[in-house]
């Protein structure tokens, strides 16, 4: 089940402003020109960010996410993007040149549903097509920074964020909404922090071929972004 931050219509709602700014999604709109993809399938899309940029270029897109009230937000700003709501084990027949999982959406599949979420997007994929997506370095403990953070207020509402229990390789985290109206609104989630072999190895036993992984330019040391082919 989706964590609450996206699939209450009220916190789904927040999340762009939240967000702010993505410039962290120039990355993969660079990849997929680089890869001359011409189709892409976003997997976790969320409220569309990146889908919509992609499918702005002229690309066909296809954005798949399990959050109902995310994907809401997202089809009502773009009609040229097919959207889904399911999981990349779910997905209709496809044959894309590129699947992408933008943030945290790599993290938060915590036992075997990550290599079944590789699977299904190798089958989502064309033969030799492209699969492109990120994960926090365990080693960068970004959970130390979430420990300190600050309350943030944006459109009247006030956000904390709180650090529930670190147990590695699985990190507990809650964000906490207070609308103008009193009311609160908690959302509990917890992210898996694979090493860099640990995701080599579930990506080569799921058909894949790792074929480079580099620094986020945006969050330099602190991720990896792992570019894999499907294997034939």
């Amino acid at each position: 089940m989706p964590d609450a931050i996206f699939a209450d219509p009220r916190l789904a709602r927040l999340y762009d402003a939240f967000d702010g700014p993505r410039v962290d999604l120039n990355l993969y709109l660079g990849i997929a020109a680089e890869l001359e993809a011409a189709s892409v399938l976003d997997v976790g899309c969320g409220t569309g960010s990146l889908a919509v940029m992609l499918a702005s270029s002229g690309r066909t897109v296809v954005g798949v996410d399990p959050a109902l009230a995310s994907l809401e937000i997202a089809r009502a700003k773009e009609s040229r993007v097919t959207w889904i709501h399911g999981d990349a084990t779910t997905l209709p027949a496809l044959s894309v040149d590129l699947a992408t999982m933008t943030g945290n959406v790599a993290q938060v599949f915590l036992g075997d549903d990550w290599e079944a979420t590789l699977r299904g997007v190798r089958r989502a994929l064309k033969p030799g097509g492209h699969f492109v997506f990120e994960t926090r370095r365990p080693e960068h403990r970004a959970w130390e920074d979430w420990s300190r953070a600050k309350p943030r207020v944006l459109v009247g509402v006030r956000e904390q964020l709180e650090l529930l229990n670190v147990s590695l390789p699985f990190v507990s985290f809650r964000h906490t909404y207070q609308f103008p109206d009193g009311s609160v609104i908690s959302s509990d989630s917890t992210l898996r922090f694979r090493s860099r072999p640990e995701v080599e190895q579930s990506l080569t036993r799921c058909g894949f071929e790792v074929v480079d992984v580099r620094d986020a330019p945006d969050r330099p040391g602190r991720e990896h972004v792992f570019v894999a082919r499907r294997v034939n």
